[in-house]
């Protein structure tokens, strides 16, 4: 239960961080001036969609460290911790720096990154993999996001 409690604690921090660094995009003018894709949502299923994300991207790495640890298994926290910092840089330089097309790289190596967790998951823990789904779907979703809006700006 310790192991639940520490990955809703990193995974939802990493939720705070974001937010900490791209401040307030429904009130940034920036972003309300792009043209977005048809087909994106509005605001407040971000944080509802993002909020499912983590505690069920929790669960499942709770559940994948009582199957594997640190010492006989250092790729998945190799992994782990390299999706916390891309999701949490994704934010500010998309956001705050502007920067789409550094953005989109960030987000695609993130979708790719996950899709392992999606992977390994499944392999290693049958149904209980299947908790990252979310986290892997949004991820399309939201690059698709990201690529309209790179391709559809100046």
């Amino acid at each position: 239960m310790l192991r639940l409690i520490l990955f809703l604690i990193i995974n939802f921090g990493a939720l705070g961080i974001g937010g900490l660094l791209l401040g307030n995009p429904a009130t940034n003018e920036w972003y309300q001036s792009l043209n977005k894709a048809p087909w994106t949502p509005p605001g407040w299923v971000f944080g509802a969609a993002w909020s499912t994300i983590m505690l069920c991207f929790s669960v499942f790495m709770w559940k994948a460290s009582g199957v594997v640890s640190v010492q006989t298994y250092p790729m998945l926290y190799v992994m782990f911790g390299l999706q916390f910092v891309l999701n949490v840089v994704w934010n500010p330089v998309f956001f705050r720096w502007h920067m789409m097309g550094s953005g989109l790289v960030i987000i695609i190596a993130l979708t790719a990154l996950v899709g392992w967790f999606v992977w390994w998951g499944l392999k290693s823990m049958g149904l209980w993999g299947a908790l990252i789904l979310p986290y892997f779907i949004w991820l399309l979703i939201a690059t698709s996001l990201n690529g309209y809006a790179y391709f559809n700006n100046p």
